[in-house]
Order: C-alpha cells, then sequence, then structure tokens
C-alpha cells in the first residue's frame, strides 16, 4: 500500500490505516520519509478525534470547510485558505465539519530545524499551495533522490517562511475560568459587565482579571474580543450574513463589529472571507 500513488484525498477513516504508534505512544506515519503529504476529504457528518500526538510536526491546510483544534493552551481556528502547525509530539484534539477538504504535511523532527517551536495559525504562499497539492498526489515512498524529493525539499523552504496569523484563543486551565469560558461561548451576545461575569464563577472583578492575564496573557475585554473573532470567522465560513454574525456576538449595528474585525485583522469581514473562498487561479 505504502508504495502505490494516492488520489487527491483520503477520507478521516482511510487517514488512520497511515499511521503506527511508537514506543511512546504517539502516532506517526507508516513510512519512512522526511516529510509526506496526504489529502484528506469529508463529505458529510462530523469528527472529534481524542487527545493524541505526533512523532513528526504536522500542517493541516484547508481548502474548504472548518477545522478546530485545541493544543498548547489555546483554541485554534482553521478557516478556508488556512494552516495550522502543530509542533511534534504536542498532544492536541480536533473537531471538524464537513464538507471539508485539505491537506496536511508530517514533517520528521529534524527536517526542518528552522521551523516554529510553538503552535500556530499561519497563512501559506500559493507556491506553498501548489506544491502540496502536487505532492499529496505521489507515492508516500518516494524516491530520495528523484523529483519528488527535490519537491519536498522546496515545500519545507516554503514554509519556513509562512506568515502567522491571530486565529488563536488562549485557553485558561483554571475550573472557574473554564466555567466562563463555556457559559461566555454559549451566549457571546451577553454584554454582561466583568463585574457580572465575575460574581457568576464565585470570585471578584480584580481576581477575574488577574487570573486571566496570569494564564491567557490578556484582560477580559481583549479575551472576550479574541473569542468573538474566533466565532466569527467560524460563522462566516459556514456562511452566515455579516449582519447575522454582528448580532449573534451582541454588537449593536453591522458597522461596529466590522470595525472590529477590520482593526483585529486588517479587513473587513466580507474582503476577509471572499480572500479565503476564492478558487485559486
Amino acid at each position: 500500500m505504502a508504495n502505490e500513488p494516492r488520489g487527491a484525498a483520503a477520507s478521516f477513516e482511510s487517514l488512520a490505516s497511515r499511521f503506527v504508534l511508537d514506543a511512546r505512544g504517539r502516532w506517526r506515519t507508516a513510512v519512512a520519509r522526511p516529510a509526506n503529504a496526504i489529502g484528506l476529504s469529508m463529505a458529510s457528518g462530523g469528527l472529534e478525534s481524542e487527545p493524541h500526538a505526533h512523532r513528526e510536526s504536522q500542517l493541516v491546510y484547508l481548502v474548504r470547510g472548518e477545522m478546530i483544534c485545541e493544543a498548547s493552551s489555546a483554541l485554534w481556528i482553521v478557516p478556508p485558505r488556512s494552516a495550522l502547525w502543530i509542533p511534534a509530539s504536542v498532544t492536541h484534539r480536533i473537531r471538524a465539519r464537513a464538507p471539508l477538504e485539505g491537506y496536511c504535511v508530517f514533517v520528521e523532527p529534524g527536517a526542518a530545524p528552522n521551523l516554529p517551536q510553538d503552535c500556530c495559525a499561519v497563512s501559506v504562499t500559493p507556491l506553498f499551495r501548489e506544491l502540496l497539492l502536487r505532492l499529496a498526489t505521489r507515492p508516500a515512498l518516494y524516491d530520495l533522490e528523484g523529483p519528488d524529493a527535490r519537491l519536498m525539499s522546496v515545500l519545507l523552504d516554503e514554509l519556513a517562511t509562512v506568515s502567522i496569523e491571530k486565529h488563536r484563543l488562549p485557553m485558561p486551565i483554571d475550573p472557574r475560568l473554564r466555567r466562563l469560558v463555556d457559559a461566555m461561548t454559549a451566549d457571546p451576545a451577553s454584554g454582561a459587565t466583568t463585574k457580572a461575569w465575575a460574581r457568576r464563577i464565585g470570585v471578584s472583578e480584580r481576581t477575574l482579571n488577574r487570573l486571566l492575564v496570569e494564564e491567557t496573557g490578556l484582560s477580559f475585554g481583549r479575551w472576550r474580543q479574541q473569542l468573538h473573532i474566533i466565532l466569527a470567522i467560524q460563522k462566516l465560513s459556514r456562511g452566515a450574513t455579516v449582519q447575522s454574525v454582528a448580532r449573534d456576538l451582541g454588537y449593536e449595528s453591522a458597522s461596529s463589529f466590522v470595525t472590529m474585525f477590520r482593526k483585529a485583522l486588517g479587513a473587513s469581514p466580507a474582503r476577509y472571507m471572499a480572500s479565503r473562498l476564492a478558487t485559486p487561479a
């Protein structure tokens, strides 16, 4: 099987057959190569993985669909035309929603030492995307002296030039703050003050702010704004209108939501999603 050329994509179910567990309980690819590209797809339903880790570093790139990953004390959203970098041995959990099409690159430790050491959401170059699509159709056991190996080397060089995106929501571990996270995620339109939220989880306003800064590096106001950014990207990726997203997140008007979004991500919601959903030339 390892020597057979792969099609454009494998289902999540068949993807599991490409991995084996190592002695430390980490998943690794079943073939010995510096890096391997794999296409993946999901036509219907959803997926929620158990917490797990890979021996190799992993980059997940989405062409369409929606994926959320929890890793490194943070929640990451991967909208279309974005990617998530997960370093080797980092425990993570993935939730995905169909219809989904994407690609993974698994990189051996030491094969590309200049890659990020922490999880991060990234935007990739058009050259990287085209290399990835090409390599995902090549044999897993490609010739180490052949053209596929040279293309993979260029892909790894391109991977070192990616731009980091603001799709990260720091997640606290304190049980009281986790209750806060659950409540705010369930009711993002709530206009409750910091004091009111603090009262709901049984702490003072000062303690709430101190704990959040200690565990996430963000004040309450900045953390809530980042939550809104993550939820907005999720809703927009599902086809929601700017007006409905603004309403769902509790903004008084669509224009105030657009202003917040543009300040955070450098583009209006409509322009941001148009660049994600446009078909590459």
